[in-house]
């Protein structure tokens, strides 16, 4: 008598615990790499400068600006090694950053409240039109988000359960922080008050907080040394707190409605736990006000995208709230997303990094005339044309040499605009603002050098976002 066949066992049809973060992760970076069309900014194309120059110039440049910057450019600079410097390839560590904070949301998501949770919040995540952004955006934003989300996680392992080997992780994960942007250091607060909370042993915490800490303390002490590069941000007044939900999300409509929802999420939250609930309202909560104070007591430093590492503590909030509503959940999401469409659609347009180099650069090929010259307002614009000009342009009549600055992102001129302009007929003038910020003021010195030099306006144009780019075109 034969036995019975035994029954094959069925594979489980639930997610393996890293499944669901990497679905969510692909995602996150396909949503924030789709159909953008955007121009570099100006700021993208200092990274662009900067990761093209080779490592002695990199080096020099950093000993002079942009210092605290450095970790960044030196990975930029090896990822145009690998690739070239095509949009979409400088982009893409960006949207692979977003990728990984959206995967480490799910994962922490779950921890705190349960695996819908951790969905809600990788996918609110991924809908903010400032994810799309950063995600898109060739700077150290979106890694910013992503090691404070990794902080975070690994924090949270350590209250669970502080071993060494989770320890020795907290403190890779805060140095890793530290030298994506210094302003990023403003979630740290919330992770020491979530560890007091917790009760976790200080002997054991605070010395892996402070090794993490040592890179971010070198390069703070070089970013206050280069707080020049930051001189032209305002002083901000503590009413600029109430924009902080659309700084935070890119929208109005969907800052506020996921601040509501986070409110709701931190309750529950509350209910389960104090400590993560610490963690999560203090990393949300408590950048804006630190920013603030840092402003007004060391250099005005308060813009909004040195907020973005607070993003996914938002998401991660309003998700736990929205997990909470049960077959409601993805009918809100959708709801969320809707709201953030048109700003989702201004950000992929040319302009949506608000600098059209390339519409720039095609009003002057449409009129350009052979001997016309060109003018730059601000000399680092020299970087935008040049990368976007399929061609010649008009002669660079001040340009010094082919080489950027040593010290800086813009170019070596001459100051003698008359004797550079005699024998011209046409000069073109560009710069980065407004036409009346050339026209009317004293902003942009150059253009009453020309002015003197006999020349006269003829034509003006600029792009559809402030500050824009501004085309003129001078004649004698």
């Amino acid at each position: 008598m034969t036995r019975p066949a035994r029954p094959v066992p069925r594979r489980s049809a639930r997610f393996t615990p890293w499944r669901a973060p990497a679905i969510a992760g692909l995602l996150t970076t396909g949503v924030a790499i789709t159909g953008t069309t955007a121009s570099f900014s100006g700021d993208e194309l200092a990274t662009y400068n900067a990761a093209t120059r080779s490592l002695d110039a990199l080096w020099e440049l950093a000993k002079h600006i942009d210092g605290h910057f450095l970790p960044y450019y030196l990975f930029m600079h090896l990822w145009t090694l690998l690739g070239g410097h095509a949009e979409w390839w400088m982009r893409l560590p960006s949207a692979i950053g977003v990728g990984i904070a959206a995967a480490l949301l799910t994962d922490l998501g779950r921890r705190l409240h349960g695996t819908a949770a951790g969905l809600c919040a990788a996918a609110i995540f991924a809908v903010l039109p400032s994810v799309s952004f950063h995600g898109a955006n060739a700077r150290p934003y979106a890694f910013a988000a992503a090691a404070a989300a990794l902080s975070a996680w690994a924090l949270h392992r350590v209250l669970e359960r502080p071993t060494r080997g989770r320890l020795a992780g907290y403190a890779g994960a805060v140095a890793l922080l530290g030298c994506t942007h210094l302003f990023s250091a403003l979630v740290l607060p919330a992770q020491v008050l979530a560890a007091l909370c917790h009760r976790v042993p200080l002997l054991r915490f605070l010395p892996a907080l402070a090794a993490g800490c040592v890179p971010m303390a070198v390069l703070g002490v070089i970013g206050y040394q280069e707080r020049h590069a930051i001189s032209w941000i305002q002083p901000a007044e503590p009413e600029i707190l109430l924009r902080y939900p659309k700084m935070l999300t890119g929208s109005v409509p969907v800052g506020w409605a996921l601040l509501l929802l986070a409110v709701a999420g931190l309750a529950v939250l509350w209910r389960r736990g104090r400590a993560g609930a610490v963690l999560v309202a203090g990393w949300l909560l408590l950048p804006p006000p630190l920013l603030l104070t840092i402003s007004a007591l060391i250099t005005p430093a308060y813009v909004d995208r040195y907020l973005f590492p607070a993003a996914p503590a938002l998401a991660l909030a309003a998700g736990i709230a929205v997990a909470s509503l049960g077959r409601l959940a993805v009918p809100v999401i959708v709801i969320v997303a809707a709201l953030g469409l048109p700003t989702q659609a201004d950000y992929r347009q040319r302009n949506g990094h608000y600098d059209d180099f390339p519409g720039a650069v095609q009003v002057i090929k449409d009129r350009a005339r052979p001997g016309d010259a060109i003018i730059y307002g601000q000399s680092r614009l020299r970087t935008g044309f040049g990368y976007y000009a399929d061609g010649p342009l008009p002669d660079d009549v001040l340009r010094v040499g082919t080489a950027p600055s040593a010290t800086g992102f813009g170019y070596p001129e001459r100051s003698d605009v008359a004797a550079a302009l005699a024998g011209r007929r046409r000069v073109w003038v560009v710069w980065r603002g407004t036409k009346e910020e050339g026209l009317s003021g004293s902003k942009i010195p150059v253009i009453e050098k020309v002015r003197d030099a006999g020349f006269r306006l003829a034509f003006a144009w600029h792009s559809a976002e402030l500050p824009g780019l501004t085309v003129t075109l001078f004649t004698r």
